[in-house]
């Protein structure tokens, strides 16, 4: 049954038909016809999505990091969110990154870090020689800005 008007005597023939609904007009009545059937689309293919784009270098990633911790208007949320996406990768960050101390400080945000110092320790894992590195390298700015380390404050051994 197409979209045609019909008399109320044919309503009752096309809608045993398969129409989907009925408009009902004093004197004529609207069919609707039922909608086409979905037509099959294309097969489906397993693909596997392998990484053969561009890499980016360690100088690049380093970078970037860099300039986006600092950036003047960084707030208390984005130094959060960059921390996170940082640590959720499978490295230990370099020094020169881990100076997102001084979006912290121009935060006025101690707390965070410290927090950071204490993310990189746990990253380390048990390669023990890698925080003492970074410390060694970071104690300049934690002078500069009056940072303590979380051993200094005592909070690594809770």
């Amino acid at each position: 049954c197409l979209d045609f008007l019909v008399k109320d005597l044919a309503v009752f023939a096309c809608a045993r038909a398969g129409a989907t609904y009925v408009v009902r007009l004093p004197g004529i009545a609207v069919m609707r016809a039922p909608p086409p059937a979905p037509r099959p689309g294309p097969a489906i293919q397993s693909i596997r999505c392998y990484s053969h784009g561009s890499h980016e270098t360690d100088e690049e990633f380093d970078a970037l990091w860099v300039t986006y911790f600092n950036k003047p208007d960084i707030d208390a949320w984005e130094l959060l969110k960059g921390m996170n996406t940082l640590v959720g990768y499978d490295l230990v960050p370099e020094p020169k990154i881990i100076d997102a101390l001084q979006a912290c400080r121009r935060l006025n945000d101690f707390a965070s870090a410290v927090r950071i110092l204490e993310v990189v320790k746990d990253k380390t894992g048990p390669h023990k020689e890698i925080y003492p590195y970074v410390i060694q390298e970071l104690r300049p700015i934690l002078n500069e800005l009056g940072i303590s380390t979380p051993e200094e404050l005592g909070i690594d051994k809770v």
